[in-house]
C-alpha cells in the first residue's frame, strides 16, 4: 500500500472561494515544499536549472522565496504564451539576477529588495506593489513595465498616516524617494523620457510629504506642483491661465472699464446683451492684460486698476514659466 505523502501548505494571499492557488509539491518536515519554504538555502548552482524546469512544468511560482539566490542569465519567459510567468507574492531579497530574461513576468506583490537586475529583460513587466527598494537598474530593459500609480512604499506611509504613526510614515516616504529617484535615472539613462518625467515628479511630491504640515517649504513645493508638475506638466499652466484670465473678467465686469470716457460694467438695470457686451469687453481686456499687450483701447478706473496690476505681474511670470517648461520638455 502506497503512502499518501503530504502537499506544500503554501496559502496563498489572494486564495478566495472564486480563485484559489495551491501548491502540488511533495511537502518536508516544515510542511512547505522546497520552493516555498523560508528556511531552505537557495545559493546553490543548481538552484537556477532547477527553477527553470520547474517554471516549465507548470509548478506554482507564486510565494517561492529565492533569496540571495544566484539566478544569473536565467530564462523566465514564457514562451509562445500570451501571460509570463506569475511570481506574485514572491521574494528575491538579493537575489542575482543580471542578464536574467524576465519578459512580461507577473512580480506583482513580490519583492525584489536589493536584487541586481543588471543587464535584465524586465520590458512589459507587472511591478504592481512591487518592493523595489535598493533594487540595481543599470542596463536593465524596463520599457512598457506596470508600476501603476503609487509603488508599496507610498501607500505603506499613507496606511501609517492613517493610524498616527508619523514616524514610520516618514521612513516610508523616504524610501519611496529613493526608489523614485532610481527609477528616474535609469529611465533617463534608456531614454524613456515620458516615464522618467512620471518618476521626477513622483520624487518630488515624496520629498514634500516628508516636510513639516503647515510649513512654508511645503506650501511653496504644493504650489509648484499645481501650477507646472514640477516641470513635468504644461497643460497645467495653460488652465491655469484661463483661469486667472477668466477671474479677472468676471472682477472687471463688476468694479468697471473706461472706454472712451464710458463705463463698461455688468449692473442690473442692463438688460441680458449689454451685461453679456459688457463681459466680453472686460474678457478681451484681461486677455490684453494677462499677456501685458496693453493696445489702452480699454483703461481700468479704481479697483480695476490693482487687479489689473496684480494680473499683469502674474501674466508675465505665468508666460515665462510656460516657456521654460515647455522647452524643458520639448528638448528632452
Amino acid at each position: 500500500m502506497h503512502e499518501i505523502k503530504p502537499l506544500c501548505q503554501y496559502k496563498d494571499p489572494m486564495n478566495s472561494p472564486q480563485q484559489s492557488f495551491c501548491c502540488q509539491e511533495e511537502a518536508n518536515d516544515s510542511t512547505f515544499c522546497f520552493w516555498h519554504d523560508k528556511t531552505l538555502d537557495k545559493t546553490g548552482d543548481e538552484i537556477k536549472e532547477k527553477l527553470e524546469l520547474y517554471a516549465k512544468n507548470g509548478g506554482l511560482l507564486r510565494g517561492i522565496y529565492l533569496k540571495r539566490a544566484n539566478l544569473h542569465n536565467i530564462d523566465l519567459v514564457n514562451h509562445h504564451k500570451k501571460n509570463g510567468y506569475d511570481f506574485s507574492h514572491a521574494d528575491f531579497y538579493h537575489a542575482e539576477l543580471t542578464d536574467a530574461h524576465l519578459f512580461n513576468i507577473n512580480f506583482n506583490h513580490a519583492s525584489i529588495m536589493k536584487a541586481d537586475l543588471r543587464g535584465a529583460n524586465l520590458n512589459c513587466a507587472s511591478l504592481l506593489n512591487t518592493n523595489l527598494l535598493g533594487a540595481k537598474w543599470q542596463g536593465c530593459k524596463f520599457e512598457n513595465i506596470k508600476i501603476g500609480k503609487k509603488i508599496r512604499q507610498e501607500m505603506d506611509a499613507k496606511q501609517a498616516i492613517k493610524v498616527g504613526n508619523k514616524q514610520e510614515s516618514h521612513d516610508y516616504l523616504q524610501q519611496a524617494e529613493e526608489i523614485y529617484r532610481d527609477l528616474r535615472k535609469h529611465a533617463e539613462q534608456e531614454g524613456i523620457f515620458t516615464l522618467s518625467g512620471f518618476f521626477i515628479h513622483k520624487e518630488l511630491t515624496m520629498r514634500r510629504l516628508q516636510l513639516p504640515r503647515y510649513s512654508t517649504k511645503r506650501l511653496l513645493s504644493k504650489l509648484v506642483d499645481l501650477f507646472c508638475g514640477y516641470g513635468e506638466a504644461p497643460l497645467r499652466i495653460i488652465g491655469l491661465s484661463l483661469c486667472i484670465i477668466i477671474i479677472c473678467a468676471i472682477l472687471y465686469s463688476f468694479t468697471g472699464l473706461s472706454y472712451q470716457g464710458d463705463m463698461i460694467s455688468v449692473s442690473t438695470p442692463q438688460d441680458f446683451s449689454e451685461n453679456l457686451s459688457a463681459f466680453l469687453s472686460s474678457l478681451y481686456f484681461s486677455v490684453v492684460t494677462f499677456t501685458t499687450l496693453g493696445y489702452g483701447d480699454i483703461t481700468p478706473v479704481g479697483v480695476s486698476r490693482t487687479i489689473a496690476a496684480i494680473e499683469a505681474f502674474t501674466g508675465s511670470f505665468t508666460i515665462a514659466l510656460f516657456v521654460v517648461v515647455f522647452v524643458k520638455k520639448m528638448t528632452r
